[in-house]
């Protein structure tokens, strides 16, 4: 492997992850340069195998030569290194809010729209009911905070952590047919999606909608084609 030039940065990603997007994201809002690496994950490369010798998967972030992985690890190695235009609040306690929603997101939400987009029958019906409580909670916080974001009047951790919400659940609708976040249903959520979604910076990065389309309806006929 090339030895690293120090305090170079690498981010080892595919196209279309949600989680890599996040370090996309953070890095952009903070002005940091970095090389990408694009990934096929049906052939991974030797450099991704020993950067995360332990998941073999993207998002890995290379500073200086040391990977981090997973990607709420990365954000908060992302914040704490490069101290502009911070990610996470500065009083401990509302740090410790923002790590619990962030880890709320990938932990119920992001598990219960996966087990919609898998399932048919019983097993849907269960998870779309699980991601409306979800979304239910995500929606009281956001009538809590009074605010346009989940950071605040700028977007902050929770905010990139849950970005994804802002761009698949309208890819899963034309693939499935369904709609969890509505201006009827979740008023706070669907405005916050809106706001996030075409915020600078965020904006320019979406991958592109039709291709996520085509890729995640081939993935959802390879899950029913399994329950057949």
């Amino acid at each position: 492997m090339e030895e690293e030039e120090e305090g170079e940065v690498k981010l080892f990603r595919t196209w279309s992850s949600p989680f890599a997007l996040r370090i996309v994201w953070a890095l952009k809002l903070k002005g940091i340069e970095y090389d990408t690496v694009y990934e096929d994950l049906a052939n991974k490369s030797s450099s991704l195998l020993e950067y995360n010798p332990i998941h073999k998967k993207v998002p890995v972030l290379v500073h200086g030569g040391k990977p981090i992985a997973e990607s709420l690890v990365i954000l908060e190695y992302i914040d704490e290194i490069w101290n502009q235009n911070p990610l996470l609040p500065q009083d401990p306690y509302q740090r410790a809010v923002a790590r619990f929603w962030a880890k709320f997101g990938d932990e119920k939400v992001w598990e219960s729209m996966k087990r919609v987009f898998m399932n048919e029958g019983k097993l849907k019906e269960e998870g779309i009911e699980e991601a409306k409580e979800s979304l239910k909670h995500l929606e009281e916080e956001l009538k809590a905070r009074g605010k346009r974001f989940f950071g605040g009047e700028v977007i902050g951790f929770v905010d990139i952590a849950l970005g994804w919400l802002a761009n698949l659940p309208s890819v899963l609708e034309e693939v499935i047919g369904l709609s969890l976040i509505t201006q009827q249903t979740f008023p706070l959520l669907s405005k916050w999606t809106h706001e996030f979604a075409n915020a600078p910076i965020i904006n320019q990065h979406w991958p592109p909608k039709q291709q996520l389309v085509t890729k995640f309806k081939a993935m959802h006929q390879i899950f029913m084609n399994k329950q057949a």
